[in-house]
């Protein structure tokens, strides 16, 4: 039986003239920027309206569908507990509920502690009720762990409003800031500092100063970014002792720092800006750890002391490797971590410092398959001999493991449980007459010219979904009938 499909509906072109960089552009539909306009609202009900009539007669469909992707899924779930000061951070889930529920226990030992009564900071569950929509953006605890700062949007289009929540009492307190971007606490707990954005362009360009107590209009402005390049966001070095913040393009930075104990006082230079230089900063015992780019694109490590951050200054700690990128590097009170790719495989090498300036024992974290994905994880605590990362691969499920940087072992803390996953095995013939045993997550016929294989070790890389995925060839050879691997994740 042939179904009536109603025909799409057509927006009217109303052409609207935007000067660039002397270019001028015409946009047809700019007009339906205006949310609120009863023209734009009825266009959208007509979508809704044609969706639905191109839709009917698939709804049990939807709903099969619906059902398996939410069989796979551990509705009520918790992720490994984090320790920052005194407290266990961590996230959990509940079945039947769309929202997270963020929780902490007090730690009154080294060991996590479920007997320890656990306090709610934040169920976006109860947040998201009664609002059309709901996400949670920035989410810091103040050094004196009494407040909380977060962010939540509930228009959809990425327009956060700040929030100060009492953890005593479990209130918010009446201090608010609107199309806030990143938040960071000074040491007194009572001075916060947060960015925010351009109403147009949605570029993050001011950084404010807020007193509690203290209404956003009488918030004082620190810095305002004129460049329309540069991104403007504020932070802190992991131990605390410093706020930084950085203006970054897509291929340039800059960074300025201020005593996290003076909050009102001025923001000092690092190093000024120059065009294709990258830097990123984090301290330790008055020296600032630096990840830049200067010397070439691999980036290389260096470190000056806090009261000559300029590059006159910067001495060479960790050189530049041409083959293997420094894709992030994290510091800690007696160790730092090197996050590279080599081969396209990333790498963790833990190195512990010396008696001096320099470099004590290094060593790199083993991994048990031959293709994975790996990183560095939740790990805000400074003082630590402990390293949390995660890890996944074709045949393990997103894990976060804990590293022990004494005794260079890794301990399992959280594998996600995937309910009725399996790995299915499927053999493809090509027309060469290739055998490829192939171990896939998802079930997708690959089609593959097997000549190809024959030439090269061949990688190839597609999307799915929202996730890129890496088939690699394990094992290549001119003999017909034999087998390689092609893993997919």
């Amino acid at each position: 039986m042939t179904q009536s499909i109603i025909q799409p509906p057509q927006a009217r072109q109303e052409p609207t003239p935007t000067t660039l960089h002397g270019q001028t552009l015409e946009d047809n539909y700019r007009w339906m920027r205006d949310k609120s306009s009863p023209e734009v609202l009825a266009h959208l009900e007509a979508e809704n309206a044609y969706t639905l009539s191109v839709m009917a007669g698939t709804e049990g469909l939807q709903k099969k569908l619906y059902d398996e992707m939410l069989s796979h899924i551990k509705e009520t779930d918790v992720s490994a507990p984090y320790r920052n000061r005194g407290w266990f951070y961590y996230v959990r889930t509940v079945e039947g509920k769309q929202y997270p529920i963020h929780c902490r226990r007090l730690a009154l030992g080294a060991a996590y502690d479920e007997s320890q009564p656990e306090e709610i900071l934040l169920d976006v569950n109860q947040l998201a009720e009664g609002q059309p929509f709901m996400a949670l953006g920035a989410l810091t605890v103040s050094m004196d762990d009494t407040k909380l700062a977060y962010s939540t949007d509930n228009t959809g289009f990425r327009q956060y409003t700040l929030h100060i929540r009492d953890l005593k009492t479990g209130l918010d307190l009446p201090d608010t800031a609107e199309r806030v971007g990143s938040i960071a606490w000074a040491a007194d707990s009572h001075t916060l500092l947060y960015t925010t954005e351009d109403e147009m362009t949605k570029r993050h360009d001011r950084l404010f100063r807020h007193r509690l107590g203290d209404s956003s209009e009488s918030d004082v402005l620190i810095y305002e970014e004129k460049d329309e390049r540069f991104n403007l966001g504020v932070g802190k070095t992991r131990d605390n002792e410093y706020l930084l913040m950085e203006a970054g393009s897509h291929t340039t930075s800059e960074c300025r720092f201020l005593s996290a104990k003076t909050p009102e006082g001025e923001f000092r230079m690092i190093a000024p800006r120059v065009d294709e230089q990258e830097y990123s900063v984090d301290h330790r015992k008055g020296l600032f750890y630096i990840r830049t780019n200067d010397a070439g694109k691999n980036f290389r490590v260096v470190t000056t002391r806090v009261e000559t951050p300029e590059r006159d200054f910067w001495e060479e700690l960790i050189p530049l490797e041409a083959d293997a990128p420094l894709e992030d590097f994290d510091v800690f009170d007696s160790f730092c971590v090197c996050s590279r790719r080599r081969l396209g495989l990333p790498t963790l090498t833990v190195i512990e410092f010396g008696m001096a300036k320099g470099l004590g024992r290094s060593r790199e974290i083993e991994f048990p398959e031959p293709v994975y994905a790996a990183a560095t994880n939740m790990n805000p605590e400074f003082a630590t001999e402990k390293l949390r990362y995660s890890y996944t691969s074709l045949v393990s499920p997103a894990s976060v493991y804990e590293y022990d940087v004494r005794l260079g072992t890794s301990q399992l803390l959280k594998q996600q449980e995937v309910p009725g996953t399996s790995i299915l095995l499927a053999m493809l013939q090509s027309e060469s007459g290739l055998r490829l045993q192939t171990g896939l997550r998802f079930r997708y016929l690959l089609s593959i010219d097997a000549t190809r294989l024959l030439e090269t070790r061949l990688i190839l890389s597609m999307f799915m979904g929202m996730a890129l995925m890496d088939i690699r060839f394990r094992s290549v050879s001119v003999r017909r009938g034999c087998r390689c691997w092609i893993e997919v994740w």
